[in-house]
């Protein structure tokens, strides 16, 4: 029995492995994908020191008809994630670019947030702040969302008109869905040349633990 529960895990891990393009959107589709654990960035900020910032967060992706996505992004300020910052709601568009390097059957993915950009402030020093430097927005009160779709928004670098897009990439295996690791030196993916090289650590399915 040992021998057939191998095998048997062995041949829907290679299944999955060798899923193409179309075979990973139905797979990824339907169901909210989770965080495993508080997650850490290497954020574009910098410490006084010149080291640069983490950022701790947890994500829940949804993969939806006509490759629409949503994403909720929970910042946190510790990297255990009891004391959260901020909640971020992303709904745009995923293309599909084709194969990426990083592994077998792994994907080139552009995340383009052409419906909805939201971020509701969770703290009160996280209040502060967005009400210190950004403009044109009604005042920053916790708990409560505002749009900064197509917004300047200094806080994330974007400016009026910008619709944000990210160059990343997607691969599952195993059951688990990975994204791009961030540049260790805080770069963004906002470029071709920028797309990561590197797997994150990976999302999994809701209801599985």
């Amino acid at each position: 029995m040992r021998v057939l529960g191998t095998k048997l895990l062995i041949s829907t891990l290679q299944k999955i492995r060798n899923m193409n393009t179309e075979e990973i959107k139905q797979f990824i589709a339907g169901d909210e994908w989770h965080s495993i654990a508080p997650e850490l960035r290497p954020s574009s900020i910098k410490n006084p020191d010149g080291s640069i910032k983490p950022f701790y967060l947890r994500r829940t992706f949804s993969y939806l008809p006509d490759d629409v996505f949503e994403l909720i992004i929970l910042n946190y300020a510790d990297p255990l994630g009891k004391v959260p910052l901020a909640k971020l709601f992303v709904k745009g568009h995923i293309e599909w670019k084709g194969e990426h390097p990083i592994a077998e059957n792994a994907q080139k993915v552009d995340f383009i947030a052409d419906k909805e950009y939201t971020v509701t402030p969770l703290h009160t020093g996280f209040v502060d702040l967005l009400n210190a430097v950004t403009k044109g927005f009604n005042p920053w009160i916790a708990n409560e969302a505002q749009s900064i779709f197509k917004k300047e928004f200094p806080p994330f670098g974007l400016v009026d008109g910008q619709v944000f897009m990210e160059y990343d990439l997607i691969y599952v295996f195993g059951g688990l869905m990975f994204w791009g690791a961030r540049h260790v030196d805080g770069r963004g993916f906002d470029s071709e040349e920028n797309r990561p090289t590197n797997l994150q650590i990976p999302l999994i399915r809701n209801g599985n633990h």
